[in-house]
């Protein structure tokens, strides 16, 4: 990367303002240009079918339910015939990271958002307390690894080996699939045409793994999270595949129409996902459980499924007749929001390959949040609210005593440049509660962290201060100072309530190259850089697209991280930076000859690490 398009850091302290504001709100559905939206028998049978899973459904605020099926296909035909044209879908779609596979995967230049990240099988997470999948868990004993080949393999890790126990071949459609270990079962996941399937295995006995339960649920997964027992689904339904008529010039007026009438012949059936189970397809929610929002974002249905892995069939089902592209998920609460992106930007990515669009959204400059309680399985819809400006991606979002801290960037609504803007619950509406902007004017986000009085963003810029920002008192807001430091950090690590570590690039002597800075901010008016390391020219750290590849051992004052060299990702190394007495001391653990995307290092209670890769797992000596 140029020098020129250096990231700067900008340090923001957030907290909580006062205000009272409530409203409530009501569905409105309209038909456009006077047509009839429906058809004879358009609500038909399969809406009514019998669905296992209990329907969650709102009752207040800018979500509620429908008051018929009828009214409910009213609704879509409505939205779709505001978003049809002379080649179909007008294509601004809900976008989900993915894979080859289908499966939704976040491999943003983003940190992890939270005080203290990591969770009891390993893995570091956005939020401490909620676990999210990844390749390979443990629960201190057991180590299980899901390969490139969708072979589940399962370890034994309470002596100084790791020694195979036991593994099932789940078939190679999991082979860029991840997983949950819950208790003695693992829930391994995977997306592939418009399918997003969930398999239980059960551990018990870890040398003969054995599959439960097997759902495939219809659309994009868009996130998945577990919460002690529970695991919670996300999931984008697709629009309806229509034989939509494409042409051009002349014959566009024709193919609007032919289009259309397509639209006004859909039924339920058409919008509303379904599930399969053991070779039985059914709608996985009843058109009474599915909630329409009173201010249309655009064109979509998304769905919360809480589901045990032991028993999949004890699931709940939430579902939003709107778009949403973004989840984040606190250990309480549920945020989805729909926000405007520019498609084709480096974040976002199609996969045209798994079939109709997610979604369609409208492109008007504010972000729409809708909050959601979590209880065991269920997820029970309490306020929305909507913000000035937009939001690149999960990372962006963040609870803390009751108040969702975001950190939105320009739009059609705001100048060209981030602000963080505090919100609170007041009744069923979130209303925004703080702000502070002109941050990053004319940059890009690129990176946010979280603490519980401060937030950590970072933008692009030609050079790179690091700006504090004291909210303090939340209606004077004052900015501290600034620190300028060369190259910039596409990864900020917590290492405690007074540093910070940030992983990026730099210059060296030969060129650019990963960099680790060590930063103190016990005092915001007096930032300090205390150290930087360069790890040569033409590396790079796997943390800076993927989080997972980074473990902090805190008793050991060690960060682990797996660094890259070269572009073919078939190289590099896992090196400890050990801090101490603010400076770094590195070490090499081990040299990698396999992709380094799919390597992890997995921390284990007793203070040992693993290595584990798709080729076997051992101890490292840290």
């Amino acid at each position: 990367m140029s020098p020129r398009t250096r990231p700067r850091l900008v340090l923001a302290a957030t907290a909580l303002l006062a205000a009272a504001l409530g409203a409530g709100a009501v569905v409105v559905v309209d038909a456009i240009d006077g047509d009839a939206t429906t058809q004879p028998g358009a609500a038909r049978p399969p809406v009514n079918a019998p669905v296992d899973a209990p329907v969650i459904a709102p009752a207040s605020g800018e979500l509620r339910t429908a008051s018929s099926c009828a009214e409910l296909l009213d609704f879509y035909v409505a939205r779709g015939l505001e978003h049809v044209g002379p080649t179909g879908w007008r294509h601004r779609p809900d976008v989900v990271y993915r894979d080859a596979s289908g499966l939704a995967m976040v491999h943003a230049a983003a940190p992890s958002a939270q005080r203290a990240p990591g969770s009891a099988t390993g893995t570091n997470v956005q939020e401490s307390g909620v676990d999210e999948p990844d390749l390979v868990k443990t629960d201190g004993e057991l180590l299980v690894r899901l390969t490139d080949t969708g072979v589940l393999r399962v370890l034994d890790v309470t002596g100084a080996d790791a020694v195979p126990r036991g593994e099932i071949d789940l078939g190679a459609r999991f082979g860029s699939g991840e997983l949950f270990l819950v208790g003695d079962t693992a829930l391994a996941l995977t997306g592939s045409d418009g399918e997003v399937e969930a398999t239980s295995v059960d551990l018990s006995d870890p040398g003969i793994p054995e599959i439960i339960g097997t759902t495939r649920f219809d659309g994009a997964l868009v996130e998945a999270r577990q919460h002690d027992d529970t695991v919670r689904l996300v999931l984008a339904a697709p629009l309806p595949d229509l034989d939509f008529m494409v042409r051009w010039g002349r014959k566009r007026a024709v193919a609007v129409e032919h289009n259309r009438a397509l639209v006004r012949r859909t039924t339920l059936e058409d919008w509303l996902p379904t599930v399969t189970v053991e070779g039985r397809t059914e709608p996985l929610v009843d058109c009474s459980g599915v909630a329409v929002p009173s201010r249309p974002d655009g064109l979509g249905t998304v769905s919360v499924v809480g589901l045990d892995p032991r028993d999949q069939s004890a699931r709940s089902v939430t579902t939003l007749a709107a778009p949403a592209d973004l989840a984040y998920l606190s250990e309480d609460r549920l945020y989805l929001a729909t926000a405007e992106h520019d498609v084709g930007g480096g974040l976002w990515s199609v996969d045209r390959s798994t079939g109709p669009v997610t979604g369609i959204k409208i492109p008007d400059g504010r972000a729409t949040v809708h909050a959601f309680e979590l209880a065991d399985t269920a997820t029970t819809y309490v306020a929305s609210g909507h913000v000035d400006g937009t939001l690149a991606d999960r990372w962006s979002m963040d609870e803390h005593d009751g108040v969702l801290r975001l950190a939105v960037e320009r739009s059609r609504r705001t100048d060209d440049a981030t602000s963080v803007v505090t919100l609170a619950q007041r009744g069923d509406t979130l209303v925004e509660i703080g702000r502070v902007e002109a941050i990053g004017v004319r940059q890009d986000l690129t990176a946010v962290r979280w603490f519980d009085d401060l937030a950590l963003l970072v933008t692009f810029r030609r050079i790179d201060p690091v700006h504090a920002i004291d909210l303090r008192d939340p209606a004077a807001p004052r900015d501290l100072g600034e620190l300028e430091v060369p190259g910039f950090s596409a990864y900020l690590h917590p290492l405690g309530p007074r540093r910070v570590i940030g992983l990026g690039e730099g210059p060296t002597d030969e060129g650019w190259g990963a960099q680790a800075g060590l930063f103190d901010v016990t005092d915001l008016s007096d930032l300090r850089r205390t150290d930087v390391l360069s790890l040569g020219r033409g590396t790079r750290f796997a943390a800076a697209e993927d989080p997972r590849q980074l473990t902090w051992l805190p008793e050991q004052r060690t960060l682990v991280a797996v660094v890259e060299r070269g572009w073919s990702g078939e190289r590099g190394r896992v090196v400890a930076l050990h801090v101490e007495d603010g400076r770094f001391t590195e070490r090499t653990l081990a040299d990698l000859d396999t992709p380094t995307a799919r390597v992890r290092t997995v921390p284990l209670p007793d203070g040992r690490l693993v290595l584990s890769t798709d080729q076997g797992a051992r101890l490292l000596d840290v």
